[in-house]
């Protein structure tokens, strides 16, 4: 093993050192490991062959002929030019053409040499033709096999000769001669009990597979493996953080809670989130620190959850600290929890970054004494400035938009670290939550408040705009209030300011004074303005809000019964449904128009059509984690955390669960894996720690 993992790509038979610095530039392929771990992403049956007379076997697939050459001519002048070969079998006659790089093929188009073609037929006026063929001489075919593996290449690679057939050559070679040099590292028992192939196989098997079932089965087996790996670092991980870090504990339920929970609460708790706070609950009387991750749809009550949990802290003389990512978020979460609060004596203070100098100093000194019970703010926390006399309990809301070092620096402000609540409204597949926060405990609120009515979502192109601006009229008619939100994407700023502004013209001619009143709000107007406006609308002052997605969290008004999303096949699903959940938070039925262009692409109808049939927020999640993939929908800066060559969270759900079982009995029976039928499994996970930076305390 230690060979294949040390050898420079170099010493391959076939690289040298040109094509192996190409390798390493434009592949990562350093060592020989590298290249066994450069995945064929899929396999052409070279086995069976196509007679031109059943074409087409299926629209627009590839096939593959075997036959002859019996004739070759050049057809056109300049750029027009093309070299058109007629190739028959037994059964008839098809034309391959080559648009470019004539030239090259035509000395090789030898009539009467029987080759194999491989190539996509398409129609054109009443025959067959095949552009740009892969065509081979069969007795140039080295080594003829079942299946062909086919690589991603570059253009770099394929200068140096390394195109998808340079790479297989390579990689045949390599996994023809690795008997006896990977050792097994699952226990035998794990093995057999899930029907895997042993290592070495799986990875001969995946580059050289004699059928479409060793495929199969080498990829069931390094699959499992890389989710199985993982998962063992996540538990690891946790148990180390619970060892390392001893918790606050919070001994009382104490008086605040205890009066709130009796006499202030405003509604009827619902049962999810009863089981939730209990959870959190015994995570505070546990004496390790809590890390614990609480998911809950748009509106489904977490800030009352977290409210439940600083009254914890307090009722045990701790502080606590509530981050948002915006300052709007930040304002909406200090007037809710001041106002629930308010008749408890609780002290509550707003730090952002707008505070005013002389409020810091006051505020910081209150902090400093003990006199705050609960600090909320954005990033304006993180700074060194701010200090806690006993900060016990910490509460990050959309925790994925802040930056992991930033983060860290909250940990930094007491001797022990605080209890950790990671709250979010972005549902998150079951797949991703045991990948991503494998190392927190996961609570769900998994039903909303009674009274809460499901959304109607309805998309609309913008032909109908009449008929929307009709439904926004009769809306207001009914005394509700509107939200017309329009795309900032930061890359181009300018362009949807414009859209924005266009956009208000329009509304403003459509909905004139004094009959309508319009507050607009976006990303370039100063925080008092942005907060002016906001609180125009939540007074029912003006009757529509025009808006970039500086709304899409943390506005709360009931009173608003439709949201109208302009340019919507521009935004993400989750954001979609993050934006429509500024809606239907009253009793009143409310609706969510969906407006775009006639042109759209598949994946943006998929998510328009997702949008218009589910209100489930963990539905439109597996269909974001299909679309999207697992790193864009967790951000770019936790990307770093998955190292997945072949497993795919959105595919392979059931096998996550198996490993992640797996990972938790092998760990129950020997938690630091120092038996010796664990020894080898323990060296590679060392080797895949490596080069990790350890995260694990900042999830």
């Amino acid at each position: 093993m230690d060979y294949l993992i040390n050898t420079p790509i170099e010493y391959l038979k076939g690289v040298g050192a040109e094509r192996g610095n190409a390798l390493r530039m434009e592949a990562e392929i350093d060592k020989l490991w590298d290249l066994l771990n450069y995945f064929p992403f899929r396999y052409v049956d070279r086995s069976s062959y196509v007679r031109i007379i059943d074409l087409p076997v299926h629209e627009g697939q590839s096939v593959q002929l075997k036959g002859r050459i019996i004739g070759v001519r050049e057809i056109g002048t300049g750029r027009g030019k093309r070299l058109q070969a007629s190739f028959q079998d037994e059964s008839g006659v098809i034309d391959l053409v080559w648009f470019k790089g004539a030239k090259w093929v035509k000395d090789k188009l030898t009539p009467g040499v029987l080759f194999r073609v491989y190539g996509k037929p398409t129609r054109y006026s009443s025959s067959w033709n095949i552009a740009h063929p892969e065509i081979t001489p069969f007795q140039n075919i080295s080594h003829e096999k079942g299946l062909q593996a086919i690589y991603n290449s570059t253009e770099k690679l394929t200068k140096k000769g390394l195109h998808s057939k340079g790479i297989e050559k390579l990689s045949y070679n390599l996994a023809s001669n690795i008997t006896g040099k990977i050792p097994e590292i699952l226990p035998q028992e794990l093995v057999q009990q899930y029907n895997l192939i042993s290592r070495e196989e799986a990875y001969k098997y995946i580059h050289i597979p004699r059928n479409f079932e060793d495929v199969k089965r080498a990829q069931l087996r390094i699959k499992f493996e890389e989710l199985f790996i993982l998962q063992l670092e996540l538990f690891l991980r946790k148990n180390a953080n619970i060892k390392k870090a001893g918790g606050y504990y919070f001994e009382k339920t104490g008086e605040y809670f205890d009066a709130f929970y009796k006499n202030h609460i405003p509604f009827e708790l619902t049962d999810a989130q009863k089981r939730v706070t209990k959870e959190i609950r015994r995570d505070l009387r546990s004496g390790n620190q809590m890390n614990r991750l609480l998911q809950g749809d748009v509106g489904s009550g977490k800030t009352l959850v977290a409210v439940l949990a600083m009254l914890f802290g307090i009722g045990n003389d701790f502080q606590s600290a509530l981050m948002a990512p915006t300052e709007i978020l930040a304002q909406q979460h200090f007037k809710t929890i001041e106002e629930l609060l308010s008749p408890l004596n609780i002290k509550v203070a707003l730090l952002t970054g707008s505070t005013k100098k002389s409020e810091r100093k006051v505020l910081f000194q209150a902090l400093a004494d003990g006199e705050i019970n609960i600090l909320i703010g954005t990033h304006a926390l993180l700074e060194p400035t701010v200090k806690f006399q006993n900060l016990g309990l910490v509460v990050i809301d959309e925790q994925h938009r802040f930056g992991v070092a930033q983060r860290a620096k909250l940990w930094r402000k007491n001797e022990k670290p605080p209890h950790i609540l990671v709250m979010t409204a972005t549902p998150i597949p079951r797949t991703l939550a045991m990948t991503f926060y494998g190392d927190l405990d996961v609570s769900v609120i998994d039903e909303l408040p009674p009274g809460r009515k499901p959304i109607t979502t309805l998309h609309y192109f913008e032909k109908s705009r009449l008929k929307v601006f009709q439904l926004i009229k009769e809306e207001i008619a009914l005394g509700r209030q509107i939200y017309i939100v329009y795309p900032l994407i930061q890359e181009s700023e300018t362009m949807d300011y414009k859209n924005l502004m266009e956009g208000y013209e329009a509304i403003s001619r459509a909905f004139p004074r004094p009959d309508y009143q319009i507050s607009i709000v976006h990303g370039q107007m100063k925080p008092e303005d942005k907060a002016f406006e906001m609180e125009q609308f939540a007074k029912g002052n003006t009757q529509i809000m025009v808006a970039t997605t500086v709304i899409e969290v943390g506005v709360n008004v009931p009173n608003a019964s439709l949201m109208v999303i302009e340019s919507a096949e521009r935004f993400g699903l989750s954001q979609l449904h993050q934006l429509r959940g500024r809606v239907g938070r009253g009793a009143e039925k409310s609706y969510c128009i969906l407006m775009t262009g006639e042109k759209l692409s598949q994946e943006g109808k998929k998510r328009l059509q997702t949008m218009v049939a589910t209100n489930d927020g963990f539905k439109i999640a597996e269909v974001d984690l299909e679309i999207r993939g697992p790193g864009d929908i967790m951000g770019t800066q936790q990307s770093g955390i998955l190292n997945l060559r072949l497993a795919d969270l959105a595919r392979d759900g059931q096998l996550v669960s198996a490993a992640r079982q797996a990972a938790r009995e092998i760990l129950t029976e020997d938690p630091l894996l120092q038996k010796n039928k664990h020894y080898l499994l323990r060296e590679e996970l060392k080797r895949h720690l490596k080069s990790k930076p350890n995260w694990s305390k900042i999830s």
